[in-house]
């Protein structure tokens, strides 16, 4: 059964309201969360449009990667100015990987279709893992020279979630768990560093890729694989999994 554009969803619009009524309080300077300081705007769009991402990754709409990139300006602006170079830096590298898998999404499939939902392979994952480790240790050498204020954690998530995105990128259902690990992290990272409406955001990240895992899991038990639509932006459709 054909589902309904993504916009006419409940959910959607619900997110939507919540959003703009964030959106218009922050602009005012009256949006606080257990602080007198009020939360700046480009935390509060960074936290919009990264919930909007995993939102849309989560029903496999390709729709995520164009608002993803729009996500990662807003969080390289925020990091920088807190001396978190690490995940300042990655949102460099998150730019140039969602125009990948924007790519891969709608053309990385075979003879040039649109990729499937499937499991990544034994060999992928050892890969992956090591690089996972030996990455950490460099990029927490690399931190503490210089002078980044969590380096290991830092580090940590990071090369995590690089490695997500590379699943991810490539449809692998696998890139849920990678994602939950470094969410976890993330959520104790940022509320030590007092950005509360982003460790609310990735615990919002964090329940939203438990969601995600199942939708994609009964999709691949399906038979579906969760097919992106061919036509992509020029539709805006939402993928029907499940």
């Amino acid at each position: 059964m054909k589902r309904p554009r993504f916009w006419k969803r409940l959910d959607f619009l619900v997110g939507l309201a919540i959003s703009l009524a964030l959106l218009t309080l922050s602009w005012q300077g009256r949006l606080r969360i257990g602080s007198d300081e009020p939360i700046s705007l480009t935390e509060t769009l960074g936290f919009v449009t990264g919930a909007a991402c995993v939102y849309l990754t989560v029903i496999e709409n390709v729709w995520n990667f164009p608002i993803g990139i729009a996500n990662s300006v807003f969080f390289l602006v925020l990091f920088a100015g807190a001396r978190l170079y690490g995940d300042a830096g990655l949102q460099v590298l998150y730019i140039a990987l969602g125009f990948q898998g924007w790519y891969l999404w709608l053309r990385g499939g075979e003879n040039h279709t649109a990729l499937r939902v499937s499991r990544a392979g034994t060999r992928l994952l050892l890969a992956v893992g090591a690089c996972v480790v030996a990455g950490t240790a460099l990029a927490y050498f690399l931190f503490v020279r210089a002078n980044d204020s969590a380096p290991f954690l830092d580090a940590l998530t990071t090369v995590l979630s690089l490695a997500a995105q590379y699943l991810l990128n490539r449809k692998a259902i696998e890139n849920w768990l990678l994602w939950m690990t470094a969410d976890v992290v993330y959520v104790y990272l940022y509320f030590a560093k007092d950005f509360r409406l982003t460790a609310l955001l990735y615990f919002v990240f964090l329940c939203m890729c438990v969601a995600g895992l199942r939708v994609w899991l009964r999709a691949l038990r399906g038979g579906e694989g969760g097919e992106v639509d061919r036509r992509g932006l020029a539709a805006g459709g939402e993928v029907g999994v499940g």
